[in-house]
């Protein structure tokens, strides 16, 4: 299943999908709530970066919850193994990119991401509702691991891809993590870049080009294993297998107080 699905597409097709809401903000805590609250895709149920997605930080911000813990949050959220997911923010992806790529990484290939997210909805003039969904419980059962996850033992020798803004990678400017500037050997491909003007995704061959020097076998990585997913359905869409995610990211590789490079160069 191609990992997008546009609005206009999924319009068409609400009652086939569960719809997941994963806006999120750095500042302030009750941000995805409380414009869930304010207006969501109908029949969308709301997912907490920080406590349905990830495990209690430390020393990475964004640590993945055990399996166990994840399949319980997909029952409660009325999420079986056989639904098509579909997930959204209002940030292009690069939040809810993360529950896309721990659904695939489970084996759930039924899982796409809004192209565009929660604004072109809106600019379209397509239906929202407001306050609140509860899902009716379900049991999702799943022998898988999650595929993919390297740790920071095992980046010796990996292609590192970093998706945090260029001023992060060079150094420039840290606003929480305790190092600045990068893991030695990345190189910086920015989120954003994966993004046209209006926010939706670059086609396939623009894509294709976007990450043509990057190396075999490339480890993605950002700030605290997030956007890193973003980068990861990004190559998904150019054509290539699903590359590895370092969930740790810059934020535990910092907190270990490992060597970091500053500028433009990896």
């Amino acid at each position: 299943m191609h990992p997008l699905i546009d609005c206009l597409n999924l319009a068409g097709r609400l009652d086939a999908v569960q719809l997941c809401d994963i806006r999120w903000a750095l500042a302030d805590p009750n941000h995805g709530q409380l414009t869930y609250e304010d207006g969501h895709i109908p029949g969308a149920v709301f997912v907490d970066l920080d406590t349905d997605l990830s495990a209690p930080p430390g020393p990475g911000r964004h640590p993945l919850p055990t399996v166990d813990s994840f399949v319980k949050t997909l029952g409660r959220l009325g999420i079986t193994p056989e639904d098509e997911v579909v997930v959204y923010d209002d940030v292009g992806g690069a939040i809810a990119a993360r529950m896309w790529w721990m659904l695939r990484s489970l084996g759930h290939d039924r899982s796409r991401l809004l192209d565009g997210g929660y604004q072109t909805w809106t600019s379209m003039g397509l239906p929202v509702e407001f306050g609140s969904n509860t899902p009716e419980a379900a049991e999702y059962v799943t022998s898988s691991t999650f595929d993919g996850v390297v740790t920071h033992h095992r980046l010796s020798g990996r292609a590192i891809v970093d998706a945090r803004a260029s001023e992060r990678y060079t150094g420039e400017t840290e606003p929480v993590d305790p190092k600045a500037g990068h893991i030695p050997g990345a190189v910086n491909k920015p989120t954003s870049e994966n993004l046209d003007a209006d926010g939706r995704f670059l086609d396939a061959e623009l894509l294709r080009a976007r990450y043509s020097d990057v190396e075999a076998n490339p480890v993605m990585s950002c700030g605290s294993g997030v956007t890193a997913c973003h980068n990861a359905l990004a190559m998904v869409v150019a054509g290539h297998e699903m590359p590895d995610v370092y969930i740790g990211s810059f934020s535990e590789w910092s907190h270990l107080d490992k060597p970091v490079v500053m500028g433009n160069n990896p």
